[in-house]
């Protein structure tokens, strides 16, 4: 249902593997300069298993954690339509935009889901949820 899968996901893979390809930084400025940017002598390859093999594992934590902290349901890009940030995420997704009837009840519009190759027709039908949970995103800090 995210039509925006491959530009979204693709940067956030590239971002995760960078800690894999990056260089520790000088032990003092005489070093020379420190950059992320810079490569070791040797590059080593490894394939995307590999790479999530190499990945940390800790323990986890959930302390700290209340979810009524984070407050990413509000009212939307345009606050006098009524639309909460479901509705927004619905509305951008829209393969053909609906009409935003009062209290932001979205009438008509279509949207495409490559996930089951579906075209859905009533935003009731519609499910917007994280990609990551935030009780696991807060648990693997």
């Amino acid at each position: 249902m995210i039509k925006n899968l491959l530009r979204r996901g693709l940067p956030a893979l590239a971002l995760s593997v960078l800690p894999l390809l990056a260089t520790t930084a000088p032990a003092n400025a005489a070093d020379g300069p420190a950059s992320a940017a810079t490569l070791p002598s040797r590059v080593e390859t490894a394939s995307l298993f590999e790479g999530i093999d190499r990945i940390p594992v800790a323990v986890e934590s959930r302390d700290g954690y209340v979810r009524t902290a984070f407050k990413h349901w509000n009212a939307g890009a345009i606050v006098d339509d009524g639309c909460n940030t479901r509705a927004e995420v619905i509305l951008e997704e829209a393969v053909e935009r609906p009409e935003i009837a009062p209290g932001c009840k979205l009438v008509g519009g279509r949207w495409f889901s490559p996930y089951d190759d579906t075209w859905v027709t009533a935003a009731s039908g519609l499910d917007v949820d994280h990609l990551v949970p935030l009780a696991e995103s807060w648990d693997s800090k």
